[in-house]
């Protein structure tokens, strides 16, 4: 099984978020991810947001430090 994470810090936004997430299944990953998209972002749940954010997924855990932007 691999690592899987999404990082907030990656995109800019208006509230600056630094939450990154990190799961050990693709399927808790989305999920995590997207109650975060909707509770903090304003998303709605839909499948195209569900597809975005499982195309952001990356391989191993979140760096401590931001990524360079």
């Amino acid at each position: 099984m691999t690592r899987k994470y999404i990082d907030c810090r990656e995109f800019p936004s208006d509230m600056n978020c630094t939450v990154a997430l990190a799961a050990d299944s693709d399927k808790e990953l989305l999920e995590a991810a997207v109650q975060h998209a909707v509770a903090i972002h304003q998303h709605k749940d839909t499948p195209e947001l569900r597809t975005q954010l499982q195309q952001l997924f990356k391989v191993g855990t979140p760096p401590v430090e931001a990524p360079a932007r």
